[in-house]
């Protein structure tokens, strides 16, 4: 019998990575924040939802000898104000690039973090990549 492998949601386990590691976050920046992988459909600096931390696969590409997977997560953090989304994005950074766990099994800097401006908005948010080692599991 043949042995096959695949890799777990990436996208998902950066989310609950941040979600567990910002909670109780004494940092005035981190308070409240709410961690997904979809675009907040409510992000005005006037409503509760913010500040809001979005994780997305940007790119998957697993070796090909399937033992690991190098993947690129993008976060994008909406909040208040330009510094405090910078500094909450600078934390996630961290955050993540500290993380070792059963999906992600280590993380380097990628690009950012970057200061930019909501479109839809025109509130200030923050971006960054980070590249992620995927394990392989078994199918």
């Amino acid at each position: 019998m043949k042995v096959l492998t695949g890799f777990g949601d990436v996208q998902a386990a950066g989310a609950a990575v941040l979600r567990e590691a910002l909670a109780g976050r004494p940092e005035p920046h981190a308070a409240g924040v709410r961690v997904g992988t979809q675009v907040p459909g409510d992000r005005a600096p006037e409503t509760p939802q913010l500040p809001y931390v979005m994780v997305r696969l940007d790119a998957n590409l697993p070796h090909s000898s399937m033992a690991n997977a190098r993947c690129t997560l993008r976060v994008t953090v909406w909040h208040t104000a330009a510094d405090p989304a910078w500094d909450l994005a600078v934390l996630c950074q961290g955050l993540l690039i500290v993380h070792s766990g059963d999906v992600i099994r280590g993380v380097r800097p990628g690009t950012g973090p970057l200061p930019a401006r909501d479109t839809a908005t025109g509130i200030d948010l923050s971006t960054f990549t980070v590249l992620a080692n995927v394990r392989p599991v078994l199918l």
